[in-house]
């Protein structure tokens, strides 16, 4: 099942936590999509893992496969990064046209050395991203992804982040193509991707 912008009503209402529980994004119930055009778009301007300055731009041409994570996430980002992993092997030569990305949210404790070693467990083409607050603020907002820090005693520094789960597939101009969830497998992931891959654009 491929979606261009109803699956917005999804992804812009319910985001599954890393803690593992669903919460309503009350603060993401704008319409899903104006004028049949998704209200998901790739905008950002942050830093990764190697300490360089990146923004969407940089990836106009190329599939995005984007998801916000944090480093200190005990399950559910090690496991999606893993699966992003396997991705990119069924895709085989097709990966070439897929940058996947690791955006963190939480960027008090996420320098792009603590991405770094991070991101050296996965696959070697998987790009973490970081930044200043106000940049993954904003790089959230226009992905409509969800994210919330969350006192707990007993963790790193005192607090977890809540954060939804959703893989985004962008376009090559970094527009909204669909999304998937932590349920699906890889092989269907990497289906779903080849088929918009013969696509093209739209």
């Amino acid at each position: 099942m491929r979606w261009k912008s109803m699956g917005l009503v999804v992804a812009g209402a319910i985001g599954l936590l890393a803690s593992g529980g669903w919460v309503v994004e009350s603060w993401l119930a704008a319409p899903p999509s104006s004028q049949g055009k998704a209200l998901i778009e790739s905008e950002f301007s942050l830093v990764d893992h190697t300490g360089k300055p990146v923004a969407d731009e940089d990836f106009k041409g190329k599939w995005q496969l984007a998801f916000f994570g944090f480093t200190s996430c005990p399950d559910v980002c090690p496991t999606t990064l893993i699966e992003v992993s396997a991705v990119l092997e069924e895709l085989d030569d097709g990966a070439e046209q897929v940058q996947p990305l690791f955006i963190t949210v939480d960027p008090e404790r996420d320098t792009p050395e603590v991405m770094a070693e991070y991101i050296a467990n996965f696959d070697p083409r998987i790009l973490g991203l970081t930044g200043s607050p106000e940049q993954i603020k904003r790089a959230a907002q226009a992905f409509r992804a969800y994210y919330a820090k969350v006192e707990q005693e007993g963790q790193p520094d005192g607090y977890t982040m809540d954060h939804s789960a959703f893989l985004y597939l962008m376009d090559p101009e970094g527009d909204y193509a669909t999304h998937f969830s932590p349920s699906d497998e890889p092989a269907t992931v990497a289906d779903e991707i080849r088929a918009y891959l013969a696509e093209g654009i739209g």
